[in-house]
């Protein structure tokens, strides 16, 4: 009998982060027939011998010999899955217990389904939560801007239909996940929970903060591949958005210049707000986070909470 779902991790020599937190979360999914699908892209540290040990029949391992992308590495476990939904799970995040139950319980009538997440820092404690989209209307919004937070650990989507989109875009490297989610949405309806059952862990060695290549230039293929969506649902891509994206990716690398630089690139696309993050990114993210809370002061913050179950996954 086929299982309900397939877990799909991508991992490169992080053995120690995926051992604390994406197999635990994958294999404590309660009240859920699973498979996990592991892509190991040619790890050279304890994966392989860790994997080995684990001894689970819901584990399987498909091995790559060198790094292929994390675009490549998704789709060989969506071909590898045998599940009616594939959830993606980055090595790193973690979930709540229910997350798969909660979200195919919720996807009765859809064909992709995604949930509210907590931003976490590397030691995975609490930061703030972060809402989802209303499913309504969600593709005009995706044309807009990657609203679908952690969408990597986050969204579930029925098998059948990411084949029938040829899954993830191999020529993407950093922007693959949004242009999925606007392609999904474009092709059937959605549906949102609105609970906490993620944990996206922001850390130092992200591919936003590590890989060099012109992210620029992939955000105009993006554009160009839906442009004929966006005219047709009047959505217009947010440059200014993505360029503060960027460039607060460069200010937490460490690379003031590039990040003053390019919060200038979004004072160009209308958002003259940037100038002072552009002078403020000089000073470091230190002094970039005093400027901005002097902005937010008096703001409210809408949070929902620590949710309990990330207590069992917080760094001592």
């Amino acid at each position: 009998m086929s299982p309900e779902v397939t877990i799909v991790i991508p991992t490169r020599n992080r053995w120690e982060l995926l051992a604390a937190t994406a197999l635990p979360s994958a294999l404590g999914q309660a009240e859920v027939d699973h498979e996990i699908v592991v892509v190991d892209e040619g790890s050279t540290d304890g994966t392989a011998a860790g994997l080995a040990s684990i001894g689970d029949p819901r584990l399987r391992v498909v091995r790559h010999d060198q790094a292929r992308g994390v675009a490549q590495a998704r789709n060989a476990g969506i071909a590898a899955a045998g599940g009616a939904w594939v959830a993606f799970l980055d090595d790193d995040d973690v979930w709540s217990p229910e997350k798969l139950r909660r979200q195919i319980d919720a996807g009765a009538e859809a064909s992709f389904v995604y949930s509210a997440a907590a931003w976490l820092d590397a030691r995975r404690r609490y930061q703030r939560t972060l809402s989802p989209p209303g499913a309504d209307g969600l593709a005009a919004r995706l044309l807009s801007w990657n609203e679908i937070w952690a969408g990597g650990s986050n969204v579930i989507a029925r098998t059948d239909l990411l084949a029938q989109l040829g899954g993830f875009d191999e020529r993407l490297f950093q922007l693959a996940d949004w242009d999925l989610w606007i392609r999904l949405a474009l092709a059937a309806p959605a549906a949102a929970v609105d609970d906490v059952l993620v944990g996206y862990v922001q850390q130092p060695q992200s591919m936003l903060l590590t890989d060099r290549r012109d992210v620029f230039a992939e955000f105009h293929y993006l554009v160009e591949k839906h442009r004929e969506a966006s005219a047709r649902l009047g959505a217009r891509p947010d440059a200014a958005k993505f360029a503060r994206w960027v460039a607060f990716g460069h200010l937490r690398a460490g690379r003031r210049r590039r990040a003053a630089a390019t919060y200038l690139r979004a004072v160009r696309h209308g958002d003259a707000a940037s100038a002072l993050r552009a002078v403020a990114a000089l000073g470091g993210e230190r002094y970039f986070g005093l400027v901005r809370d002097l902005r937010r002061a008096g703001t409210p913050r809408a949070e929902a909470g620590r949710p309990p179950w990330l207590a069992r996954y917080e760094a001592r």
